[in-house]
């Protein structure tokens, strides 16, 4: 029987505005980072996250056709950094469909994996304020003997742990699998694997989680019950959220839609996107990955009067079937090319799972104090109502960098 290659995607990803997870990752190893100039890792990073960000849209598209109706929530970053670091051990037309897939095309390797370097590094951050963490782990059965070039690209570009792991016997490597991971995010996925096909000698994890304090906290005594349009003539009561503040807000007459920004703490922001009656699906085909600069373009810092619904959802993506729409599909079968992983197996990509969870609510981190009040010009406030579907995007403002994309059309569904 020939061995897979399993890779299992998880993200971590409980998105707050309250306390959160915290797996113990703390990058050691800085050689690469340090040996290369910084401005290069950054220009590569800009790059790489513009791609992502056309990457992250193209999935949105191809997830929205095919789950109609129901909520899409996942982070383009977290998928293409386990997918580059695939890359390392692909090669031919193998490596060819990831790079296609991704967006990575006409990216020089060295471009590629130094950009993700420099977005690890500068991502993973921990203040009372904020915390980002994006972490890699292998688990390894002890009979591939993988490469040891490869094992130390991982570890030096991507900061990937590897864990011994035995798949002979694959309930007990599941198990393990799926312990490492809840202790990893503080029990919040307990279950990820559901099985390990047999033959798996080898599973990669990945993990993304976001946790921050609204610069401008909502205050609860204001939150009340109000409907949310799903569609024409069908809405459901959600607890909607109100703050009357400073914020960027702007108008694309050319896709029909308001933008508005909600800055956290720090260098992370949430965009939301709130589309004409009828145009959600104009707005999505029209995002593209050069549309923040247009629309930055278009954003005026004005009064406004917020409203927005809290969020709890999760979305679970079988991987393998979604890149397949998208052209990749070798890395997933026999005569797939890993053999920069190990020369002398037949490896093949088994299980591609990516697990994300949103949560979104008034509060800051749990005993802090509350944000101090805002000067406000003496204007007539903007009205902004996130009152029916709309596309959400969390990113970090420097790069900048997509860390979560969802299309909401149901804050109390799935």
């Amino acid at each position: 029987m020939n061995p897979t290659l399993g890779l299992g995607l998880f993200l971590a990803g409980l998105l707050t505005v309250k306390g959160l997870l915290k797996p113990s990752f703390s990058p050691q190893n800085h050689e690469a980072l340090d040996q290369a100039p910084e401005w290069k890792g950054r220009m590569a990073a800009k790059e790489l996250a513009r791609r992502n960000m056309g990457f992250g849209f193209k999935l949105l598209r191809k997830l929205a056709s095919t789950n109609p109706g129901r909520n899409i929530f996942f982070s383009p970053l977290s998928i293409s950094t386990a997918f580059s670091m695939l890359c390392l051990g692909a090669q031919d037309t193998t490596l060819t469909e990831i790079k296609q897939g991704f967006n990575f095309r006409r990216m020089s390797e060295k471009d590629l994996h130094e950009g993700f370097h420099y977005l690890i590094h500068k991502l993973n951050k921990e203040t009372q304020e904020l915390k980002v963490k994006l972490g890699n782990t292998l688990f390894i059965d002890q009979k591939l003997q993988p490469q040891q070039k490869f094992l130390k690209d991982i570890k030096n570009m991507y900061y990937a742990d590897t864990v011994p792991t035995n798949f002979q016997n694959l309930e007990n490597a599941r198990q393990q699998i799926n312990d490492y991971v809840s202790e990893k995010t503080h029990g919040k996925i307990n279950n990820l694997i559901k099985n390990i096909d047999s033959g798996t000698v080898m599973l990669l994890t990945n993990y993304i989680f976001f946790r921050a304090k609204w610069q401008y906290e909502f205050d609860p005594k204001l939150t009340k019950e109000e409907d949310f349009i799903v569609e024409k003539n069908n809405s459901v009561k959600v607890p909607m959220m109100f703050h009357g503040g400073m914020y960027q807000v702007g108008r694309d007459d050319q896709l029909s839609c308001t933008i508005l920004e909600i800055p956290y703490r720090r260098n992370i922001t949430a965009a939301f996107i709130l589309p004409d009656e009828g145009k959600m699906k104009h707005l999505e085909e029209a995002l593209q990955e050069d549309i923040f600069s247009k629309w930055k373009t278009l954003m005026l810092h004005r009064v406004v009067d917020v409203s927005v619904p809290k969020l709890h959802i999760t979305g679970t993506h079988d991987l393998k079937k979604t890149l397949s729409y998208l052209g990749i599909t070798k890395v997933f079968e026999e005569h797939g090319d890993l053999t920069r992983i190990s020369p002398h197996r037949n490896l093949k990509v088994g299980e591609a799972v990516h697990e994300a969870e949103l949560k979104m609510d008034e509060k800051g981190t749990e005993g802090a104090a509350g944000s101090g009040a805002q000067t406000l010009p003496m204007e007539t406030p903007m009205p902004v109502k996130i009152n029916k579907p709309y596309i959400m995007i969390i990113y970090e403002t420097l790069t900048p960098s997509i860390l979560f994309l969802g299309k909401i059309v149901n804050p109390v569904g799935k």
